[in-house]
This record gives structure tokens, sequence and C-alpha cells, in this order.
């Protein structure tokens, strides 16, 4: 992207704050945007496909992008993350050279940039700067998907339903508010908990008549952050008294 591209100064804007680019010097920015292009995506279409994670890597710009994984025999989904702006994809790749078993599907209408993978792949091995950012940025996304293994092997539906939330929670003042995920549908919750639409339609009903969150005209907002708190850790405490008793 060149400094004259009337989308110039809002995408070093981004990649300024982004949690990738943000610690970089911003001549050093400046230099990688040179190597990168803009594209842009339509909702619901598909961004990157399995056979496509070794040819580009992927910065956001605006819009959300979802990571799933579908079983070909079933054809159910699993959502294993959202990706907003600031994010990169794919970067596990880049650290083995081997292809990501995954889809990446434009939850919004999606701008991006994009740059060739030995691109990205030579910054890390030559970019000392880049280099020292993005080891930490991969270790966060990996523990990410550790804990999500974690919450799915050893939680209840309830639970992980109520972690997602929590883990989306951003502390405004005067209240929290849910980030990337307060628009959603119950159906993609589900398929971020590895649950079905049903189940979560029934703790979404408690959760309202607690006065836990709120939910209206395709909006959902976290209306009390210490109960739902609370609640976990009353789910997480009965979940393990209830194996103990089993045992």
């Amino acid at each position: 992207m060149k400094p004259d591209s009337p989308f110039y100064e809002h995408t070093l804007k981004i990649l300024k704050q982004s949690e990738l680019f943000g610690s970089l010097e911003e001549d050093v920015i400046r230099d990688m945007l040179l190597m990168f292009r803009r594209e842009t995506w339509r909702r619901k279409s598909l961004v990157m496909d399995p056979e496509q994670t070794l040819k580009h890597f992927f910065v956001i710009i605006s819009g959300r992008v979802k990571v799933t994984r579908i079983n070909s025999d079933t054809g159910r989904e699993f959502t294993i993350c959202l990706l907003g702006p600031g994010a990169a994809f794919d970067v596990l790749p880049l650290l083995d050279g081997k292809k990501h078993d995954v889809s990446f599907i434009a939850l919004d209408n999606i701008e991006a940039l994009s740059t060739p993978f030995r691109t990205a792949h030579d910054w890390i091995k030559s970019n000392p700067c880049f280099n020292s950012t993005f080891l930490p940025y991969v270790g966060k996304q990996m523990r990410q998907i550790t804990n999500l293994t974690f919450d799915l092997a050893l939680h209840d539906t309830g639970t992980r339903l109520m972690k997602l939330f929590l883990r989306h929670t951003v502390q405004d003042n005067p209240h929290p508010r849910l980030k990337l995920i307060n628009d959603l549908s119950n159906e993609e919750f589900a398929g971020m908990i590895g649950s079905v639409r049903v189940v979560v339609n029934r703790y979404m009903q408690e959760l309202k008549e607690e006065g836990i969150i709120d939910a209206h005209r395709g909006s959902l907002e976290v209306t009390d952050l210490h109960a739902l708190v609370e609640k976990i850790e009353h789910h997480v405490g009965l979940h393990i008294r209830n194996k103990r008793n089993t045992i």
C-alpha cells in the first residue's frame, strides 16, 4: 500500500493500535505497509480455506473474521475464535510451513491487508523488531486454544457460555461491554462452545431472568459482571463436587 492511497492513514492508525504491530516504530510499520495490498470481502464470504493458508498473510483493518473447522461427514461447524481489526491470520503456518486445516469466514464486510506468505516469513527471519512481537502474539493465540480445549473437556455448557461472555468483556466506564460477539446469534454462540442452539437458548434465558445479561434487537450486553463471575465460580465448584461424588 502506497502513502498516497486514500486508505493509507486509516490503515496506519489501525496497525499502530494493533497488538502485533503497535510496539514497532512508525517507520518500520510504514516500510511494511509498502509490502501489503488492500483486499475486501463481503459478509459471509470465504476469505481463506486450508489450501490457501500457505499463500498469504492477512491483517484485518475492519470487520470480523470467524475461524472455523467443519466436520465433512456431519457438516457441523466449530468456531475456534473470532478475529477483529488489527488481528493477523494465518500465523501458525509461518512457524511450521504446513497448511492449517481451518477456514476463515467473513462475519462482516471485511477490509484487510495481504502480503505473500514468503514476505511475512522473511520478516520473521530478518526483522528482529517484528520477530520480538510476533512470537508473543503467536504464544497468546496458542494459549487461547489451550484454554478452549480445557473448557471443552472439563466444563459444562452453561459454564462455557458464561466464560465466553467473560472472555470478550471489556472493562469500560461506567459499564462493561462485550467486544466482537455482542451482536451474534445463539447459533453462533453454540458453534463457539461446542453445543447446539436449543441448549444455548435455555442458558441465555436463565441469564436474562437473573439480570446478568440483556439481549434485545440483536444486541447483547453484560449488565451484572460481578454476578456473572460469581455464577461461573458456582458452576465450576458444583461441577467439581459432582465429580468427586461420582468417584
